[in-house]
């Protein structure tokens, strides 16, 4: 499909690149990444052109996430049944017209929806770049090395969200967030066309059809009723009953995958531990770094009065400090080991925002110095996570599992932004400031459970399995 759009016949026939397959796989990441934190900045915008509520600001940012992972698996599958280059394509296509209908949108219904047609493209591109990165790349060392700069890109990408989005639409509007990525797209997608391996070799995998419908209704319900509970309040019926659906449809689920002869989720993954444990610190750390970046994005516009620009300048020692926190984490690990690492940087995350709730009102640098804290937690969280998860599993599901762990980081960061945007509803200075320490806490509560429970179920074992291919690179 997204070959037609690239006039195919018209593109030389030279080999493939692995220096520019990674830069076209990277740029794909990037742009999913980017679009998970940019559209924050620009929610008061949003909220003062439409005169949109809490619940709609909510769906702006959950809709995209929602598609995004509930379809993370199956994408996986269906590009090793078609091919990664092909599904890879598809999916920068998708997303590059998605951004588009999201930037000419007339109303909020339509940019919610196009929403969530760039997460259907979003979960097209991300293990798909991956499966290009092992096909380009067969040196085991250089893989890992590509892989890491292209988890690098994605994090860089995730953390300047905000401060990319408020310079643009400070000075261009909401909707140059999404336009911006038709140019991106388009180069995106002719890298792929160019340097990617046209030759790829294709498994007929089975879909887990009856899997993938139950996942997407779970998460449809429970997004719902977190929506509904913001503008009906949690003691109506409506809520409730999405509540129960999605509790039924999970437990739906659950049944349907252990019978399934090929299910999209192996439940077998979950009885090792350390698995286990990093899914549901996952679920956490997203659920305190979306919620509270949706938090601090509306209390520095709409009761900071600040400008976008000014907004995303307030992300900026975050911004910085988690860029350079990743690639301390990558030195840290083989020091450290990978618990003590995880259980530190939930530590720090977990005391930085319980700062933030004494720095809300007052002098500036306190706040800053409080966030730059938290982004420190956060940036020696996620990378390990990610390491402590492919070590912890057999090599020959080690996709599964990252797509396991990325898809639970969705499923925490969507809850994350229904539950703080339920409680900051109230625009009242007072009562929105008394919302906002009521999220930071339970935040700080979650960091903190994730902490224990990695210190309880993470062995010392898979710690140092962790480490060890860095300690012994620094030995060599």
């Amino acid at each position: 499909m997204a070959d037609r759009f690239l006039l195919n016949a018209s593109m030389p026939n030279l080999p493939p690149s692995p220096r520019g397959t990674l830069f076209a796989s990277a740029l794909g990441f990037v742009v999913v990444l980017l679009d998970v934190s940019v559209v924050n900045v620009a929610l008061d915008d949003l909220r003062r052109t439409w005169h949109a509520d809490m619940a709609t600001l909510q769906w702006v940012v959950n809709a995209y996430t929602l598609v995004f992972a509930a379809l993370l698996l199956t994408s996986g599958a269906l590009g090793d049944r078609l091919g990664a280059r092909r599904v890879f394509l598809a999916g920068f296509a998708v997303f590059t017209l998605a951004s588009v209908a999201c930037g000419l949108a007339p109303g909020e219904q339509t940019l919610i929806a196009a929403r969530l047609l760039q997460g259907l493209g979003a979960a097209l591109l991300v293990p798909n770049s991956l499966s290009m990165l092992e096909r380009a790349f067969k040196n085991p060392q250089a893989r890992s090395h590509a892989v890491g700069w292209w988890g690098a890109a994605g994090g860089i990408a995730l953390a300047a969200g905000p401060v990319l989005g408020g310079i643009l639409v400070e000075h261009w509007g909401w909707r140059s967030i999404f336009l911006i990525n038709l140019p991106v797209g388009v180069v995106g997608m002719l890298l792929t066309q160019r340097f990617a391996d046209r030759h790829e070799i294709t498994h007929p995998r089975r879909f887990d059809w009856p899997g993938q419908v139950t996942a997407i209704l779970a998460l449809a319900a429970f997004a719902s009723a977190i929506g509904l509970a913001t503008s009906l309040g949690w003691s109506n019926l409506s809520v409730w009953g999405g509540l129960l659906a999605a509790v039924a449809l999970v437990f739906g689920f659950v049944w349907i995958e252990a019978r399934s002869p090929s299910p999209m989720l192996p439940l077998s993954l979950f009885r090792q531990t350390t698995f286990s444990a990093v899914s549901i610190t996952g679920i956490a750390v997203n659920f305190a770094y979306y919620g509270l970046i949706f938090v601090f994005s509306l209390f520095f516009q709409v009761h900071q009065h600040l400008s976008p620009q000014q907004t995303g300048l307030a992300f900026l020692p975050m911004t910085l400090v988690l860029m350079l926190g990743n690639i301390a984490a990558g030195q840290l690990m083989p020091r450290w080991g990978a618990r003590r690492l995880l259980v530190a940087g939930l530590t720090l995350a977990a005391l930085g925002y319980w700062l933030t709730a004494f720095a809300l009102e007052g002098p500036d640098w306190p706040l800053a110095l409080a966030m730059m804290l938290a982004a420190t937690g956060i940036s020696l969280t996620v990378p390990t996570m990610t390491n402590v998860t492919l070590s912890a599993v057999d090599a020959s599901r080690t996709g599964i599992a990252s797509g396991v762990l990325n898809s639970a980081r969705q499923v925490g960061g969507m809850l994350g932004v229904g539950v703080c945007g339920y409680l900051i509803q109230d625009p009242s200075p007072d009562a929105f400031l008394a919302g906002m320490r009521t999220a930071i806490g339970l935040s700080v509560v979650l960091l903190v459970l994730a902490a224990l429970l990695c210190l309880g179920k993470i062995t010392r074992e898979t710690a140092h399995e962790t480490a060890a291919p860095a300690a012994r690179k620094n030995d060599g």
